[in-house]
């Protein structure tokens, strides 16, 4: 169902989709017809989920879960919430605080 919700506008006119390029990326459900990896959805009149369906399902919400987590963490850090940076600054920004966070997880 392609088109009629602002998530999937939003992500057909942004440089994000030019920037993952050929890059498998998983979505919510709000992304629904953009070639994303969406989670499955029941039709309408069914019941329930195949379980090869729930399965994917269940592995979709983890793999969402560990980057959300991470988007949230990050969110705190005081170099993104007063970042006025021009140009790729932020993009270096994040890149830099992703490297940090992994190197904290790593131990």
């Amino acid at each position: 169902m392609p088109g009629n919700r602002n998530d999937c506008k939003v992500w057909g006119l942004s440089r994000a989709k030019a920037a993952v390029g050929r890059t498998m990326v998983i979505a919510d459900g709000g992304y629904r017809g953009t070639g994303l990896v969406v989670p499955h959805r029941r039709e309408r009149g069914q019941a329930e989920l195949p379980e090869w369906k729930e399965g994917r399902n269940a592995s979709h919400r983890k793999v969402r879960a560990r980057v959300e987590h991470v988007f949230a963490r990050m969110k705190g850090w005081k170099i993104l919430r007063d970042c006025r940076l021009k140009g790729d600054g932020v993009h270096h920004a994040v890149l830099g605080i992703a490297r940090f966070h992994n190197l904290t997880l790593a131990g």
